[in-house]
C-alpha cells in the first residue's frame, strides 16, 4: 500500500513540476517576444506537456490523433488558425476600426482578426490566464499536427501515403460533399489519424458548420499540410507577442474602464450611494429568477419553476427570453453591454421597482426600504477576476472627493470540476488554495451545505483550488489533493483572485466594509478524475439549469433577509 501511495505522490510531484515549468517557460517566451512551437524555443512546453497528460487532452501522449481534445480546443480558438503560420497576441490595438473582421471563437470570446492567409492576430484583454490559456492549447494543436505528419509522410522526399492525397483531393474541391463523397473522405481521414470510421464519422459533424461539411477534413489537412512544412522546407510556425501587449500586461487598463464605466452608469442613475450586491455568475439567471414569475404567468400556471428555467435555457425558445427581458427593462434592470475589452457585460438591478409581489422570497420590509442594487457581472477568466473585482471596489474617484461604495455583499456562482459525485453536483467552498504557491484564503461562507441539500443533487462541502488554467488538470495531482488533508471537494480558476481582492479591499484598504458578506457556491460542469466526464466529453445540457437555479435563488434569498 504504501509503495502504491509514494508512486502516487512521485507521479503528482512530476506533473507539479510539470505545470511550474511550463508557467515559468511561457513567462519567458513572453518576455522574449516571439517564438518557434515546434522548434527548440517551445520544446520545453511540448516536453512538460506531454508529462502532464491534461484530462482535457486526452490521448496526446499516444501515436494516435486525440480527437475529443481536438474539438476542445477547436472551439475556443478562432477559425481559420490551423491554416496560419504567424500567430501574433496583441492588446486592444485598434483593430475593431479596421476593415479586418473579428472572428470569436464559439466557446471562449475573444477578439481575432485573420489578417491575411498566413497570420492570425488574437486579442488579449484578460491578462497573464488568457495567454496561458492560448499557448496551451497551441502547443497541444501543433503537437497533434506532427502526429499527422508522421502518419502521412513515406520519407523525407516528401512522397505521401494515399490517404493524404485523397483528402487533399476532397477539400481542394470547392463542391460540397455527398454522404457517398463523406464516407470515403471518412474512410481515409481514420486511416491517418489512427482512428475507426466509427470514431471519426461520429466526431466530424461536431466540427463541420452549416455552411460547410468539411471544416474537420480542412483541420487535419491543414494541420497535416503546416507540419510538413515544417519538416520539409522549415517553415516553422511562429507565436509573436505585441511589444503594445507585453507593456500593457498586469497594469488592468481594461478593469479600470470597465469598473468605471459601471460606476459612470450607477451615478446616472442615482443608484450609486445605494446597498450594493455584486454578484459574479451568468446574464441569464438572476434576471430570469427575479422576472419570470411576472413575464411568464402563464407557463407557470402549466409548468413547474424548474422546467420553466429549462424552457427558458433551450437555445430553440428565444421569443421567452425576449419576453423575460423585455419585462426585466421595464421594471428595473439596465443593461451595460461591455466596451472596455474586458468582455464582461454587467447588469444593474434597482429592486425600489421590483415587483415583490411576485417572489416569495423577497418579503423582508426592512430590507426592501433600503432599496439595494444588485450588480450582476458576467463571469471573470483566471486572473482577470482580481483586476476587475479590485477594481470594482475601489472608490468612485469624482472631483477631489473620493465616493465609497456601500457594498453589502459579493457573491460567487460558477461551474468548477468536482472531485467527488457527477455533472451538477453543488460544491459549497470554505478556503481556496491557489495552484502552485503557498497561498490559501479562508473565509465565511454566507452559504451552508444545508442550504441547497434535499433537491436530488449531492452537496460537497470544503476547500477549492484555484488551478491556473484548466486546461493543465491533471488526473494525478487532483487525485493527491483530493486524497490529502486539504480536504479538497474541486477545483476552478477565479475564487483566489477574487477573495485576494475582496480581502484587500476590506481588511487592507478599507475601501469597503470590513464584514462584507460574501458567498461562494460552484456547480460541477466535469469530474476530471472521472474517464468521459471532462470537459472535452461535452457540455452540461439541461444538467445544468437545477443547480444554476437552486444556487441563484438561495444567493437572493440571503440578499433580502435582515
Amino acid at each position: 500500500m504504501s509503495i502504491l501511495k509514494n508512486q502516487s505522490r512521485t507521479r503528482a510531484q512530476e506533473s507539479s513540476s510539470a505545470i511550474e515549468r511550463m508557467y515559468i517557460t511561457m513567462r519567458h517566451l513572453f518576455n522574449r517576444g516571439f517564438y518557434k512551437p515546434m522548434g527548440v524555443s517551445g520544446e520545453t512546453l511540448r516536453e512538460a506537456l506531454l508529462i502532464l497528460r491534461p484530462e482535457i487532452y486526452g490521448t496526446i501522449a499516444d501515436e494516435k490523433v486525440e480527437l475529443n481534445g481536438l474539438l476542445y480546443v477547436i472551439d475556443r480558438l478562432p477559425e481559420g488558425i490551423e491554416e496560419c503560420r504567424y500567430i501574433n497576441l496583441t492588446s486592444d490595438e485598434g483593430y475593431k476600426n479596421s476593415h479586418f473582421e473579428p472572428i470569436i471563437p464559439p466557446k471562449r470570446r475573444r477578439n481575432c482578426y485573420r489578417i491575411d492567409e498566413e497570420q492570425m492576430n488574437i486579442e488579449i484583454t484578460r491578462g497573464r490566464s488568457e495567454i496561458y490559456d492560448i499557448l496551451t492549447h497551441l502547443t497541444f494543436l501543433f503537437v497533434e499536427s506532427h502526429k499527422i505528419m508522421k502518419r502521412v509522410l513515406i520519407n523525407e522526399d516528401g512522397a505521401v501515403v494515399r490517404d493524404w492525397e485523397k483528402l487533399e483531393k476532397a477539400v481542394l474541391n470547392n463542391e460540397e460533399l455527398d454522404q457517398k463523397g463523406w464516407e470515403i473522405a471518412m474512410t481515409h481521414t481514420a486511416n491517418m489519424l489512427g482512428r475507426t470510421y466509427r470514431e471519426v464519422s461520429e466526431i466530424a459533424p461536431s466540427f463541420n458548420t452549416r455552411k460547410d461539411n468539411k471544416r474537420f477534413l480542412k483541420i487535419i489537412y491543414w494541420l497535416g499540410k503546416l507540419a510538413m512544412s515544417e519538416v520539409r522546407n522549415e517553415q516553422k510556425r511562429i507565436i509573436t507577442f505585441s511589444p503594445v501587449l507585453r507593456e500593457r500586461l498586469g497594469h488592468h487598463i481594461h478593469g479600470e474602464v470597465w469598473a468605471n464605466d459601471i460606476k459612470k452608469a450607477l451615478k446616472k442613475l442615482n443608484l450609486l450611494e445605494r446597498p450594493l450586491h455584486i454578484i459574479s455568475a451568468n446574464m441569464h439567471s438572476v434576471m430570469n429568477t427575479l422576472y419570470t414569475p411576472l413575464a411568464l404567468k402563464s407557463e407557470l400556471r402549466k409548468k413547474s419553476k424548474l422546467e420553466v428555467y429549462e424552457l427558458l435555457s433551450n437555445s430553440g425558445n428565444g421569443n421567452l427570453r425576449t419576453k423575460v427581458e423585455k419585462v426585466a427593462l421595464q421594471n428595473g434592470m439596465t443593461y451595460l453591454p461591455d466596451e472596455s475589452g474586458t468582455n464582461i457585460n454587467v447588469q444593474l438591478f434597482d429592486t425600489s421597482k421590483l415587483a415583490f409581489s411576485e417572489n416569495d422570497f423577497c418579503s423582508d420590509k426592512e430590507v426592501l426600504e433600503k432599496k439595494p442594487v444588485i450588480i450582476v457581472m458576467d463571469y471573470a477568466f483566471g486572473e482577470q477576476a482580481y483586476e476587475t473585482m479590485e477594481e470594482l471596489l475601489k472608490p468612485y474617484e469624482i472631483g477631489e472627493e473620493p465616493v465609497y461604495l456601500d457594498v453589502d455583499s459579493v457573491s460567487i456562482m460558477g461551474k468548477a470540476g468536482i472531485l467527488e459525485g457527477g455533472k451538477g453536483d453543488i460544491m459549497i467552498p470554505s478556503a481556496h488554495l491557489f495552484e502552485g504557491t503557498a497561498d490559501n484564503y479562508p473565509f465565511h461562507n454566507e452559504l451552508k451545505k444545508e442550504d441547497l441539500e434535499g433537491h436530488d443533487l449531492q452537496v460537497f462541502e470544503g476547500a477549492m483550488v484555484s488551478v491556473l488554467g484548466t486546461s493543465l488538470q491533471n488526473r494525478d495531482i487532483l487525485k493527491f489533493f483530493h486524497e490529502s488533508t486539504w480536504n479538497v471537494i474541486g477545483l476552478e480558476m477565479e475564487g483566489a483572485h477574487y477573495q485576494k481582492a475582496i480581502q484587500a479591499a476590506s481588511k487592507l484598504r478599507k475601501s469597503i466594509k470590513e464584514d462584507v458578506k460574501v458567498r461562494y457556491a460552484y456547480y460541477a460542469s466535469d469530474n476530471p478524475l472521472e474517464t468521459g466526464s471532462t470537459l472535452a466529453s461535452g457540455g452540461l445540457g439541461t444538467s445544468g439549469v437545477k443547480p444554476t437555479y437552486l444556487i441563484t435563488e438561495k444567493i437572493l434569498e440571503q440578499l433580502f433577509k435582515k
